[in-house]
Formats: C-alpha cells, structure tokens, sequence
C-alpha cells in the first residue's frame, strides 16, 4: 500500500494514478499544466479508491505526492516514506 497522511491506496492504484498524471504532462509541451495543479479526476480511468479524494481542497497535492512514490517503484522495495510495508 501507498500512503499519504491518513490515506492509504493500493500500489496498483497507484500506478494507474501516474500513468494518468505522465499522459496528461506529454500531451503538448509547450502547453503543459504544471503537475501542482493538474489533477485527474475528470480522468474516466481514474481508480475508483481516488474518488473521495477529488473532494479535497488538497487533491492535487496528494495526487502529486503519490504519482512521486510511484516515481520510480521504490514502494516495492521499501525504500520511500510514502510506502508502508512489502507484500
């Protein structure tokens, strides 16, 4: 599992969270959101579980933070704060 604060996703989730967040970044460079600000939740491929965070006012950070865990899967090593626990 992933975690932010009190929230806990699963790493599968997580994943599909950066794919969303990476895709968007490259669709025009010359156009690009900065990651701070996008977020995904009008995204129709967006993880059921990320729902309720939507309705934060602190979203875009979370996602942000999370799709960083995510960055490079050090999650399924144990090696970032934003993990909590190996399978």
């Amino acid at each position: 599992f992933a975690q932010d604060g009190d929230l806990k996703f699963s790493l599968e989730s997580v994943k599909k969270l950066k794919e969303l967040m990476d895709g968007n970044r490259h669709i025009n460079p010359r156009m690009m959101v900065p990651m701070a600000s996008y977020s995904p939740c009008q995204a129709k491929h967006l993880p059921e579980e990320f729902r309720p965070v939507c309705k934060r006012e602190d979203a875009p950070m979370i996602f942000r933070r999370l799709s960083l865990a995510a960055e490079d899967d050090l999650c399924e090593i144990c090696a970032n704060a934003a993990c909590a626990g190996c399978f």
